[in-house]
């Protein structure tokens, strides 16, 4: 039956159709195997629904809409234009500007590819005019993307916390220390390489610059303070976090900034429904695969074949990783946890790990996957974002890959890197 599922999944895939096809087609055929008649595949579609109805799937949309309404507002200008001020005269600075601003997007879309768009789009072109290669300056762009994965709050972390039934307050808390170690080495590369390839400084701000940069980046830094900090001392859940960003989003940029229209949010809206949509469809129909696969075992199966339950946690750990980093370099990274995360949960159970330290690792492989080839999707977001070639997106990438799987062993062999500020905010 196994074999059939994903034999069907994989054609279809070829044939060109969307990922939920598949998914949902996988789930009818084993359906059938399963009960002989397709009279039951009400299951499947009680499944389907049942994988939208957790409450904290709410806080998807609330966070994409929010990061669409800042996109299209000046919000994300004035918070890269107080990073640029205060380290675009370093080596490397513009580089660390660009990998910083990405982690302070991070801070209020959690989206990879909302990233790509708000950060790459006025940075790219200063960074070519600032000397440096556009091979370095699209895998800056697309891998420090990575680091929104990882900084609450994050779209990943949602989906994982409700298909693993794990505290998405924890989740987002864990996800701080690897996306600031990533930034510092991301920080260390384009330092070095600025200098390897004498790549010239800007002129330093003046104090003066700076204090306007960080007046005119108040309002907006408000949404990391909400967010990190309402979560952090249990003010609010990620839920109403969610919520509150898409109320703060407005206020800045329809009263504050006054960059938007109340009848502009229509079509903000519509865009945020039509994202929402694809992203629940496949929550949906990857509940209902996973359904079919948990009732036909078929999780037990493969990780038996595979001798897991010989390994131990450190070799866990690393078969996690290494099949979430395959499966998100070819499928969306959201049906990859979808799929993955039922065959692992028992594993993950019956050997003790930190699901909070499994959840993060899987986040960081899914970010690690969606921005490298041959199909992440990040690298073909920045592809129709810049118009560039898909080999000129991919030609800068190995050097920020290799850095990124370096995190993913160090988190493996040094939980602490993640869990340090969970135990902290939760007195763990």
């Amino acid at each position: 039956m196994a074999l059939l599922m994903f034999s069907a999944m994989v054609v279809l895939l070829l044939l060109g159709f969307p990922m939920m096809v598949p998914l949902i087609a996988g789930a009818f055929i084993g359906v059938v195997e399963l009960f002989g008649t397709i009279d039951k595949t009400e299951f499947m579609i009680q499944q389907m629904l049942g994988g939208i109805r957790p409450s904290s799937l709410i806080a998807v949309p609330m966070f994409i809409l929010a990061a669409d309404i800042m996109t299209r507002g000046q919000s994300a200008g004035r918070l890269i234009d107080m990073v640029m001020a205060f380290v675009r005269h370093v080596r490397g600075g513009l580089a660390v500007s660009t990998a910083s601003a990405c982690a302070l997007f991070g801070a209020v879309s959690g989206s990879t590819q909302a990233t790509v768009v708000a950060v790459g789009t006025p940075l790219r072109p200063r960074m070519l005019k600032g000397g440096y290669k556009d091979s370095f300056v699209l895998a800056l762009i697309v891998n420090s993307s990575d680091i929104a994965f990882l900084i609450p709050p994050s779209i990943g972390m949602i989906i994982y916390g409700v298909v693993a039934k794990a505290s998405i307050p924890e989740l987002f808390i864990a996800g701080l220390g690897p996306g600031l170690l990533i930034l510092v080495m991301f920080s260390i590369y384009s330092m070095i390489y600025a200098k390897i390839n004498d790549v010239p400084t800007e002129p330093a701000a003046t104090w003066c610059e700076r204090a306007t940069a960080v007046k005119r980046a108040l309002w907006p830094l408000g949404f990391p303070l909400l967010i990190i900090g309402g979560i952090f001392f249990g003010i609010f859940s990620p839920t109403e976090a969610a919520a509150i960003s898409v109320a703060y989003a407005i206020f800045l940029e329809v009263i504050i900034f006054r960059t938007m229209k109340i009848t502009d949010l229509y079509q903000v809206a519509l865009s945020t429904g039509m994202v929402t949509a694809v992203v629940f469809i496949l929550v949906g129909a990857g509940a209902a695969f996973a359904w079919v696969l948990s009732f036909a075992q078929i999780p037990q199966q493969i990780l038996g074949a595979l001798g897991i339950d010989e390994m131990g946690q450190i070799g866990v750990l690393f078969t996690i990783a290494i099949a979430f980093f395959i499966g998100c370099m070819f499928v969306d990274p959201i049906v990859v946890i979808l799929i993955f995360v039922p065959i692992f949960a028992p594993v993950v159970e019956a050997t003790g790990l930190d699901p909070i330290l499994v959840g993060t690792l899987i986040t960081l492989q899914a970010a690690i996957g969606s921005a490298t080839p041959p199909f992440g999707c990040d690298i073909f977001t920045a592809v129709a974002v810049f118009k560039r070639p898909y080999l000129d997106v991919i030609r800068g990438t190995p050097p920020f890959v290799i850095m990124l799987l370096s995190v993913s062993v160090l988190m493996i062999f040094f939980p602490q890197i993640a869990l340090f500020l969970r135990d902290i905010a939760f007195n763990k």
